[in-house]
């Protein structure tokens, strides 16, 4: 940041902050003298600012009534917050728009920008030398930062939307929708509310979305405290999978909760242990994670995945080599 930017943006805090100030007085304050305070008034204006001048010789300037322009004033807990939180959405792949990783990096910038030069370079250090354990996520199309914001406040104003969407056989179709929630999950968004078309529950993704249009009719929420989060993980749970699975570990119900995300499957307490149901598409990643709980655990279907971790366990005896090898 230049000297001089600098010495406009202090003008604007004490526009703000002690507003009546006279010309000699800002000059006194920002070390300038009054024909620079008038060149920076004057760019201030030039801005779309609007500075007023009191009259009379003595009359001081201020901004006019009812306008404010907070400055970004961040610590430095809050700055590392603002900058880990955007440098963790590019990792989990959690952005809208054609451009998301572009807006990404403006932001970047302009919170740089801002900052005091000390805090900027600590600032910059984490950005420069962060690293993620987790593989970068590639969330692929995106959808419209508008769709995204139409949605939200929609859903939080309780009113209707207009919307056209396609579905996973690509068929084209025009919606009345009552948004109850927006969610981010595993790299996609989606939408939960009542789809008027089929009079029932539904969840939209919303990259399929063509358009969204916020109407004035607005809706009643549903009965009692709905969860969109749980609607949407329960709904992508029950899509039909190749196999069901049903393993008991001899592990607490707590403990594997811990070590089992609630979008793999369900879990409850059982005699010896706890009972694990989900589904699967490919039954040897599903023996492999079993295996890498650490627990005993025995399967109790599908007969195919006892034959998986009976390869796994061969695969591994073989990779271990001869003893002594």
């Amino acid at each position: 940041m230049s000297q001089s930017t600098g010495k406009v943006l202090a003008l604007l805090e004490l526009l703000q902050a002690q507003p009546g100030l006279t010309g000699p007085q800002l000059a006194q304050r920002l070390g300038v003298d009054e024909r620079t305070v008038r060149r920076y008034l004057a760019g201030l204006a030039d801005l779309g600012l609007p500075v007023r001048a009191g009259r009379g010789r003595y009359g001081g300037y201020r901004l006019a009534p009812g306008f404010r322009l907070p400055p970004l004033m961040l610590g430095d807990d809050e700055a590392v917050a603002v900058v880990l939180g955007l440098l963790a959405a590019a990792r989990l792949g959690l952005g809208v728009g054609a451009n998301a990783q572009a807006a990404r990096e403006s932001a970047l910038a302009k919170i740089e920008r801002v900052l005091p030069a000390a805090l900027r370079e600590r600032v910059r250090a984490v950005r420069e030398t962060l690293g993620f354990t987790l593989p970068a996520r590639d969330a692929p199309d995106p959808p419209a930062a508008r769709h995204l914001l139409t949605l939200a406040e929609a859903a939080r104003d309780r009113r209707r939307v207009a919307l056209t969407y396609r579905s996973w056989r690509g068929e084209d179709s025009e919606r009345d929708y009552d948004p109850y929630g927006v969610v981010f999950h595993a790299g996609r968004w989606y939408a939960t509310g009542l789809d008027h078309r089929s009079g029932e529950l539904r969840m939209l993704r919303l990259d399929r979305i063509g358009s969204v249009v916020a109407g004035t009719e607005r809706f009643d929420p549903p009965p009692g405290s709905f969860d969109a989060v749980g609607y949407v993980v329960g709904a992508l749970a029950a899509v039909p999978y190749r196999h069901e699975v049903e393993v008991l570990i001899r592990a607490t119900a707590a403990e594997v909760l811990r070590r089992v995300p609630a979008t793999i499957g369900t879990v409850c307490p059982a005699d010896g242990g706890t009972l694990l149901a989900c589904r699967a598409e490919r039954l040897d990643g599903m023996a492999r994670m079993l295996a890498g709980l650490g627990w005993d655990f025995v399967v109790l279907r599908p007969d195919e995945l006892r034959a998986e971790v009976a390869a796994l366990g061969r695969r591994l005896v073989a990779l271990a080599g001869p003893a002594g090898g």
